[in-house]
């Protein structure tokens, strides 16, 4: 659980309090055994009608890639970005982390199928995507990830 204090200017008037929120789902969070993409819409829209930092969340959704981008080099290792179209006109930022992989990478082409499962996050509606899609769990995220790529699973 992180405390922070937060101060709110409205009307001229400052008021400030302590705030709470858990960085971690609650334990009535489960990971679902297969794709679920209606599950992860709803969630995915209920954060970007808050406007706010939502919770983490397991998910596991399919789906055809629609972009890739290039591998990048980041404070956690390699990683390597697409998007998959989980609903007409609907596409959402998947994360691999190619160091995690263990020299396993896929090789993902637009139009592939890929099932993909992981750890929904949401910062903000631009700040969004599903990351840890790798087989290491955490303190922090006890649910394995994988991608699955026509097919073939990496994890």
């Amino acid at each position: 659980m992180n405390i922070f204090k937060k101060s709110v200017f409205l009307g001229g008037l400052a008021f400030s309090g302590f705030y709470a929120f858990s960085s971690l789902p609650t334990k009535a969070a489960e990971m679902p055994s297969s794709c679920d993409n209606k599950a992860f819409l709803r969630a995915e829209g209920a954060n970007e009608q808050s406007y706010r930092r939502a919770p983490d969340m397991p998910v596991h959704v399919c789906g055809d890639v629609t972009r890739t981008f290039r591998a990048k080099k980041t404070r956690s290792g390699l990683h390597f970005y697409f998007l998959l179209n989980v609903a007409p006109h609907q596409d959402i930022r998947i994360v691999v982390n190619l160091d995690e992989l263990q020299g396993h990478h896929p090789y993902i082409r637009v139009g592939d199928k890929v099932e993909v499962q992981g750890r929904y996050y949401y910062d903000n509606p631009r700040s969004q995507g599903i990351d840890w899609t790798h087989h290491g769990k955490s303190q922090k995220w006890p649910w394995e990830g994988f991608v699955t790529v026509n097919g073939q699973r990496f994890a």
